[in-house]
């Protein structure tokens, strides 16, 4: 009896490959789709913190209790340490971002370490929803509750999503991460977006509702929290676990810092991970001062109503999800890099457009906040997934918390820059177009990454665009 030759198909399949083989690839693409859908559930569940707690109502709502609680100087004193009760709120974020770093290492450790990714992101997620939904109880001068609960949920929201992200390069092939991690970040800016408007809908009708405006603020903190509690439900049950495949000698996770230390120590032996992720600080520190800054440059400068500023909030939220299905399209196309690169030189036309936006016009601040919403999206969603390919297997959760401290800890030279040149030039135009410098260095340090070599360097198999 004659060999069977290379080209004649086994009975059951299409190819040549066995219907066995082709039935077990079927089930496996299932399973990871299954888990893909899951997974944008937790950016849905967790966006309306970003979105209504901490870019809308927390800052102003906090400072005004702090000022109730304030001595004839205007000065509270949380530990005993006078503190200006303007100050407040921003002492708060900075204590949460130290907490967070001391945090996200060890977390992303511990869970590469262990491989129970998922136990350590529902303690993440469930403590920083149960913060949250705890807002409602800020009345009064309960100020130190307020710093107190900011500061939990804060901290835990970072470490959930270095447990989340982590979890990208496990449930996706490469040539599915760029349009996996575009669609979560569209998930996350549809829930801001939904949450921000029934919220906004309660805050500006309180009356007709029969509240008070403080009540009204509480709800909508609270409700943030149960938001967030309720979906990260359907990625918990749909996320799993992996076997963990321990290297000879690994040592077990330790303190915070010592454990920021080894990582970077271990990322030197990956040098173009360290080039994507120094490009990455760089221009993510100017998207972030343009997130946190916007606002300021519309009323200060551009003279613009609390009411055109929150509207414009929304458009972004809106058309970031637009922006972040879109450059995904683009990046299937023209990978992942060269789209990135894209949105730099988008983002730094976006500014110089802004520094010559005319004052009391708020139909060219949107038109400035729809270019951001544009870039915005697409631009985080397509580092997320590029940053993926570099990061060696059996230690996603330990790299993305260094990527994380990128987008959430170290994000303080922008603010800074904007800062000294608004107090060396008196001019929110020239602060707004000195954060210019922070995308045109990204792009250069960006645009000198092989990243083809950099995947290949990790271990990873390199996609047909990237």
């Amino acid at each position: 009896m004659s060999a069977r030759t290379t080209d004649e198909a086994e009975p059951g399949s299409e190819d040549g490959r066995p219907a066995a083989t082709e039935a077990a690839a079927a089930t496996a693409a299932a399973a990871r789709k299954r888990e893909q859908r899951g997974w944008y559930f937790y950016d849905f569940a967790v966006s309306v913190y970003s979105a209504s707690v901490l870019t809308v109502f927390l800052g102003p709502y906090l400072t005004s209790i702090a000022k109730a609680a304030a001595d004839a100087e205007g000065f509270v004193h949380p530990l005993g340490i006078p503190v200006r009760a303007g100050s407040f709120f921003a002492y708060t974020v900075s204590a949460s971002v130290i907490l967070a770093v001391l945090l996200m290492p060890l977390a992303g450790a511990v869970a590469d370490r262990t491989g129970r990714k998922k136990p350590l992101l529902a303690v993440a997620a469930y403590t920083g929803a149960a913060a949250t939904a705890g807002m409602f109880f800020l009345a009064g001068e309960r100020y130190l509750l307020g710093g107190l609960l900011l500061i939990v949920a804060n901290a835990s929201l970072s470490v959930s999503m270095v447990l989340y992200n982590a979890y990208l390069p496990q449930i996706s092939t490469p040539d599915e991460r760029d349009t996996v991690s575009s669609r979560g970040w569209a998930f996350g800016y549809t829930s801001g977006s939904l949450m921000l408007v029934m919220n906004l809908a309660l805050y500006m009708g309180h009356d007709s509702f029969g509240l008070t405006e403080g009540m009204a603020i509480r709800i909508c903190l609270a409700s943030a929290g149960l938001w967030w509690g309720a979906f990260a439900l359907i990625p918990l049950r749909r996320l799993r676990d992996r076997a963990v495949v321990r290297e000879p000698g690994a040592a077990p996770a330790v303190s915070g810092w010592k454990q920021l230390i080894a990582t970077l120590k271990d990322m030197r032996r990956y040098p173009l991970t360290l080039s994507f992720l120094l490009a990455y600080l760089i221009y993510n520190d100017g998207v972030q001062t343009v997130i946190s800054q916007a606002s300021i440059y519309g009323s200060e400068e551009l003279k613009l109503e609390q009411s055109t500023l929150i509207g414009a909030i929304l458009l972004v939220q809106v058309l970031a999800v637009a922006g972040a299905l879109g450059m995904g399209r683009l990046a299937l196309r023209y990978g992942a890099k060269r789209t990135i690169l894209g949105s730099l030189a988008a983002w730094g036309v976006t500014l110089a457009a802004g520094y010559f936006l005319p004052a009391r016009t708020p139909v060219w601040f949107f038109a400035l906040a729809a270019m951001i919403g544009l870039v915005l999206g697409g631009s985080q969603a397509l580092s997320r997934s590029l940053f993926s390919h570099l990061v060696p297997a059996g230690k996603e959760a330990e790299y993305f918390s260094a990527y994380e401290m990128s987008d959430r800890g170290l994000s303080w030279v922008g603010p800074l820059v904007f800062g000294l040149t608004y107090q060396v030039t008196g001019s929110y135009r020239d602060a707004i177009i000195s954060l210019v410098v922070f995308f045109a260095l990204g792009f250069v340090l960006l645009a000198r990454v092989p990243v083809r070599r950099a995947v290949e360097a990790a271990g990873n198999p390199v996609p047909e665009r990237i």
